[in-house]
């Protein structure tokens, strides 16, 4: 249900490339590291989103998510659980057309806000596993 293949396809292929992903630093031993390179590999922008506001992939780091100042596609979160409501909310709020929480990250009511304010989202699974399936 929250991570259905039209949905996964259509935000890895149609809804933009540019990506901001929330939780990505310079910690090569974090998961958002290495899906931020396969995100790169595939042809996206990835933008990181961190209080650090670090420079990672060669992009500018920014500390949240209203402070791009350019348009986001997709957000793609990378937070514990308890504190991934919000940045669905944000990302809402900046005009972002999907958001996808990460393996692990679930939150069924930012889930069903967000997809009630009209954007495509996925719940609990990865874009670096997903993209490689599409062919």
């Amino acid at each position: 249900m929250y991570g259905d293949p039209a949905t996964i396809r259509k935000i890895l292929t149609e809804v933009g490339d540019t990506w901001a992903v929330v939780g990505l630093s310079n910690n090569r031993d974090r998961a958002a590291y290495g899906v931020a390179q396969v995100l790169q590999r595939y042809g996206k922008r990835v933008v990181p989103v961190h209080p650090k506001a670090e420079t990672v992939h060669g992009e500018q780091g920014y500390a949240s998510l209203s402070d791009i100042p350019f348009p986001v596609d997709v957000v793609d979160v990378f937070v514990n659980s308890d504190l991934a409501g919000p940045i669905a909310d944000e990302a809402t709020g900046i005009g972002a057309k999907a958001v996808w929480f990460q393996l692990g990250v679930i939150d069924e009511n930012a889930y069903h806000r967000t997809r009630e304010a009209g954007l495509d989202m996925v719940m609990d699974r990865c874009p670096a596993i997903e993209i490689p399936r599409l062919g």
